[in-house]
């Protein structure tokens, strides 16, 4: 087959071109910009495009499919001529599926948590030597690429992003993959931009339910009020595996997982990951790792690529770095980090970085998220909010919305980096997260500032 990506530089895109390239399927592409890893990546296997920009010269009757990326525009005059031409064109979603429709499909949804829990699965059964066709939104260690596709594996393992499709499909990506075997860890209210009201967000996760096929299973975080309500209420013939935070305790820094064959020293910590790993033990059991080989292989488990990394550590200090910025996250990673070092000073900084977090009529959401932080900041760039067409937030604003009176508020670069080193380092662990990089801050020279 020959493939044409529209916006083939996107880090799930690019993954997907080289998983097509590596199945023997003749794959071209084009984007206006590709930024690193993905232009390497693909320079290495000549997929890179020769320059960048949109051609439609490139569109012919010759070409099995083009699959259309959301970096691309809806008017993009690669798709305009793909259109005209009357060629098949698939989201990134509706392509996995194709190659995935003969398979068993197994989903993992959320609004926190999936990329963890699928990466945690993966680890498992790479541990165990069952092989299985992957799509994931993190690069793991030990797996070279994020999507993996085969004729021969039973099993796909899929991040379910309830993100949109596609510039001319609207519809929510984890609506497209009609998995056998589901699992949603949680909800909480994101991507405003795209869904207005929280009653609407919640909506995707009712029409996923609905969307596993019959005699498929949900395993489902019951911890989670909107979740377990959905589980219970839907009408679809499915089975129920309803799991929760399993037992644990900390030790001298330590985070131990109660099991039947007694305490388990694990690499990850939080509350939150207790549960993700809860989740992922069942999704495994379904694919056929019973429990005792469930644990010896999650012991070994670091975590996710940019989720809760311990970026160094100095003689008594720590840096650690999470992608997160939606409130649950926030709220999750800020406990689990002082939970983990309750002697340790903990000064956690969030960077708003989101249409939504940078959104006014959002911020109420951030209520206390940051509570279980010694010393609390906030960074955000007014440029960023200006870009999104938003209106102008104050600190002030911010301080009321997160409901702490002592957080400070940083919009210049310079001033977050002063406040940042003017912090005692003796005993203390520093929290920074964000999906986006406070203005361009040095991680290696705070790294050394720390004596790591």
């Amino acid at each position: 087959m020959q493939i044409h990506f529209i916006a083939i530089g996107g880090s799930a895109m690019h993954n997907l071109a080289l998983a097509l390239h590596d199945k023997g399927y003749k794959i071209t592409g084009s984007d206006d910009v590709i930024y690193e890893p993905s232009k390497t990546r693909l320079a290495k296997q000549g997929l890179l495009p020769e320059a960048f920009g949109w051609y439609p010269e490139k569109l012919s009757k010759d070409i099995d499919a083009v699959i259309l990326g959301m970096h691309a525009k809806s008017d993009n005059p690669e798709l305009v001529r793909a259109q005209e031409l009357g060629l098949q064109i698939f989201s990134y979603p509706e392509f996995l599926y194709e190659q995935s429709k003969h398979k068993t499909r197994v989903v993992i949804g959320g609004s926190h948590g999936k990329t963890t829990i699928t990466s945690m699965i993966l680890h498992v059964l790479k541990y165990h030597g069952k092989a299985v066709d992957f799509m994931v939104g993190a690069q793991l260690e030990g797996f070279d690429r994020m999507v993996h596709l085969t004729e021969e594996n039973d099993f796909i393992v899929l991040e379910g992003d309830e993100y949109l499709s596609s510039p001319i499909d609207k519809r929510p990506k984890f609506h497209l993959y009609k998995p056998n075997i589901a699992l949603i860890s949680g909800i909480a209210w994101d991507h405003m931009n795209v869904f207005p009201t929280y009653d609407i967000y919640v909506d995707q996760f009712k029409i996923f339910v609905d969307s596993i096929v019959n005699g498929g299973s949900i395993t489902y975080n019951e911890e989670d009020k909107e979740v377990d309500a959905i589980v219970q209420n839907t009408e679809n013939s499915i089975r129920r595996f309803p799991y929760r935070t399993p037992p644990y305790h900390i030790t001298g820094g330590q985070t131990f997982l109660e099991t039947t064959e007694g305490p388990l020293p694990i690499n990850v910590f939080g509350k939150h990951n207790l549960s993700n790993i809860a989740g992922a033990k069942w999704i495994c059991q379904q694919i056929g790792i019973d429990e005792d080989d469930f644990y010896q292989a999650i012991g070994s488990f670091d975590g996710a690529s940019k989720r809760l990394e311990k970026l160094g550590e100095g003689t008594s200090s720590i840096l650690f770095k999470d992608f997160a910025h939606s409130p649950s996250k926030v709220a999750a990673t800020t406990a689990a980090v002082k939970e983990q070092y309750p002697s340790k000073k903990l000064v956690a900084c969030l960077e708003l970085h989101t249409y939504s977090s940078l959104n006014a009529d959002f911020l109420e959401q951030y209520q206390q998220t940051l509570q279980a932080a010694d010393i609390a900041s906030v960074f955000y760039s007014p440029k960023s909010v200006a870009i999104k067409n938003l209106q102008e937030l104050s600190a002030s604003q911010i301080k009321v919305a997160f409901q702490r009176e002592d957080l400070q508020v940083f919009t210049d670069p310079i001033q977050f980096e002063r406040f940042l080193y003017a912090q005692e380092v003796e005993d203390s662990v520093f929290l920074l997260m964000s999906s986006g990089d406070y203005g361009g801050l040095d991680l290696t020279a705070f790294l050394k500032h720390l004596g790591a």
